[in-house]
């Protein structure tokens, strides 16, 4: 049985969108909804867990085949019916995603493709002219985070220790790293890109904001009014920023990222 923790996408889903309906034709695995925020109408879009996932890796909430191709359908039908609409939805990610998939049959049916195909709907809906937030209200690991809300305008995080963003899991990266978990922790003192904490993570710039709930499992209504205030918040500086992700840059650790963007444009 899933256990609260694991479930947060699906509560922070079912109180950001309320009593709007999920469109059909989607896996179990995506909770898709379109609603109103402060006068704009949004686009609400979860990875949840589904116990009965025809694909055994992908049953706790794992961005899989069916996830990653999901996501690019429901990103798209968006950009498809708002192409003449100069006020186009707004999509918000709601990520708790512990990882991609890992499975033979994942592999030999391309979910890189599947997770690209996530990827280049969202980055197009960003591009023309859809305002994309990521609301992480949990793990955002690995390929998983990279296929649902990484390519957002803006990154929202809630403060919690259950919220953790990485390339992949402690365990898996003390492994590569040939390190046990503490000295992997150990390190992640010292070197902020290996830590999986938000405050390390706010650091290289990537989060716009990070908020303080009172549950962030199981939202109260304080939380959820919060929440919406942020997101708010940000669609308006979204509405008056540049589509691309330069928003990002400038931080202290990111540093060698600018300078490496300068070098190319003075080469090319």
């Amino acid at each position: 049985m899933s256990t609260v923790q694991e479930q947060r996408g699906l509560h922070w889903f079912q109180a950001l969108s309320g009593n709007a309906r999920p469109l059909a034709g989607l896996p179990a695995s995506l909770r898709v909804a379109d609603g109103e925020l402060a006068g704009q109408a949004v686009r609400y879009l979860a990875v949840v867990a589904d116990a009965d996932n025809a694909f055994p890796r992908a049953r706790n909430g794992e961005v899989g085949l069916l996830e990653g191709w999901g996501l690019a359908q429901a990103v798209d039908e968006a950009i498809e019916a708002d192409r003449d609409n100069p006020h186009k939805r707004a999509l918000i990610a709601i990520v708790d995603v512990p990882s991609q998939a890992y499975g033979r049959r994942e592999e030999a049916y391309g979910i890189h493709q599947a997770l690209a195909g996530a990827v280049d709907a969202y980055a197009r809906a960003r591009l023309a002219g859809h305002a994309v937030i990521g609301l992480l209200v949990g793990k955002a690991m690995s390929g998983a985070f990279l296929a649902h809300g990484y390519q957002a305008n803006r990154l929202i995080a809630l403060r919690d220790a259950g919220v953790m963003v990485h390339a992949m899991g402690k365990a898996a990266a003390a492994r590569i790293t040939l390190r046990s978990v503490d000295e992997l922790e150990a390190l992640a003192a010292s070197v902020p890109p290996m830590a999986y904490d938000l405050d390390n993570y706010a650091s290289l710039g990537l989060l716009a904001q990070v908020l303080d709930v009172e549950q962030v499992a199981q939202p109260t209504a304080a939380d959820l009014a919060h929440v919406r205030e942020a997101l708010s918040q940000a669609l308006v500086a979204i509405a008056g920023s540049p589509r691309d992700l330069r928003n990002r840059l400038g931080a202290a650790n990111r540093a060698a990222s600018t300078q490496v963007r300068e070098a190319l444009r003075a080469q090319w």
